[in-house]
């Protein structure tokens, strides 16, 4: 061990006394003149106007014009809800066939579902026990008649069997009420008053036409009047819901036209009416609920899609710029603003939709600055060209270098 400790001492005093009076090589430096400063690297947003890009810009103040706010309220669609039905069972008891399923058509008063219940049943018995009574008392009030001519019996005897058998009459017409409240269809009820043979089933009805959107039974299920089993909307007409802030529910009215945006339809625009406008501020959103009521001819809007509802409010002067004058880059807006003589920058902006071919400005730009209202595009088109070429010499440095 202390051999080798020895070793190790005479080795760093070797290199010491090799490395004395010598100093490292120094890295060549480019010399640089007395008081001069480094040079700034070029600004990649500005652009010089210079020779045929000069022609192509038009540099002026913005203008002034009378521009309606528009409020941009995200929202979704749903069914309408005055085309829409939620049908249930018409009595307590339990599912046997089931004839629709999600996506159909149906017509009104078309049969969804069969339902056995002791309900109908009884039902049922009632009606015929009312239909054989107002029998009996029909040819009551017939053989009252013969006799009456016959001075077998007076008037009195035959006016007492005429009410006895109005009674029976008007108690089959609630027998036979019943039972299409309980749903027999009245084709159903002359059949069971002609051949006294009983259904077996009652059946559950589309109470109108649409799509099947919903379906919430089985077969076997016991089922009440409470449950929803099966809801069906006519999807040619949809609503729109947003939920618009409070300080901007002035702006809405029933009746008013509005704009529809649809992203997933590659953010086509439908014009619709607004149907309604809730009386009630929602406490927790602080935001009053509005539906617009949308054409769906083709059956492309469907219920759930997301949307952004355009509301037209107050006639504002603000200033604008031409929608040719704006620059579109990382999803953000952009306009040439001029910096110095003949020289320009591309500057973010905050603009609002486009209207008429102009785009309000909703946050004031730098004062006493001219801006592009014409020629943006080969502007953009020249920073670009410039951009690249200046990469592409970077690189080309970079190899010779290496």
């Amino acid at each position: 061990m202390e051999y080798h400790r020895f070793v190790l001492a005479a080795l760093v005093l070797a290199l010491a006394a090799c490395g004395e009076g010598q100093a490292p090589p120094a890295a060549p430096t480019k010399a640089t003149a007395p008081g001069a400063t480094p040079a700034k690297a070029a600004d990649p947003a500005q652009v010089a106007l210079s020779g045929d890009l000069a022609a192509l810009v038009k540099l002026g103040p913005l203008p002034l014009m009378d521009v309606a706010e528009t409020l941009r309220i995200a929202g979704r669609l749903e069914v309408n809800g005055y085309k829409t039905a939620r049908i249930g069972a018409p009595v307590t008891g339990r599912i046997g066939d089931i004839r629709a399923v999600t996506g159909q058509e149906v017509r009104q008063g078309e049969t969804l579902a069969d339902i056995s219940s002791q309900e109908v049943t009884t039902a049922q018995l009632a009606f015929l026990k009312a239909h054989s009574a107002e029998q009996l008392n029909s040819r009551a009030v017939e053989r009252a008649e013969l006799l009456l001519s016959a001075d077998v019996i007076g008037s009195a005897e035959l006016q007492r069997r005429q009410n006895e058998l109005s009674v029976a009459r008007a108690e089959k017409r609630a027998a036979a009420d019943q039972l299409r409240v309980l749903g027999l269809s009245g084709k159903a009820v002359e059949q069971l008053e002609a051949t006294g043979r009983l259904a077996t089933a009652a059946p559950i009805t589309a109470t109108q036409a649409g799509t099947v959107i919903e379906r919430k039974i089985a077969v076997g299920q016991v089922v009440q009047p409470s449950d929803s089993l099966f809801v069906v909307s006519d999807l040619r007409s949809v609503w729109a819901i947003a939920e618009v802030p409070e300080q901007d529910a002035d702006a809405v009215s029933r009746g008013q036209r509005v704009e529809i945006e649809v992203p997933a339809l590659g953010n086509e625009t439908r014009v619709g009416k607004i149907v309604f406008v809730a009386d009630v501020v929602n406490p927790e959103t602080r935001t009053v609920r509005v539906g617009v009521d949308l054409d769906n001819p083709g059956k492309t809007l469907k219920p759930a899609m997301l949307i952004t509802m355009l509301i037209e409010r107050k006639v504002a002067n603000r200033t604008v710029v031409p929608a040719a004058a704006v620059v579109r880059e990382n999803d953000l807006d952009h306009l040439f603003l001029q910096t110095a003589p003949g020289v320009v920058r591309l500057t973010r902006a905050r603009l609002g939709p486009e209207k008429s071919g102009m785009r309000a400005v909703l946050e004031a730009l730098p004062a006493h600055q001219a801006v592009v209202l014409d020629g943006a595009f080969h502007l953009n088109n020249e920073r670009l060209k410039r951009a690249l070429e200046k990469g592409a010499a970077l690189r080309a440095g970079q190899a010779d270098a290496s």
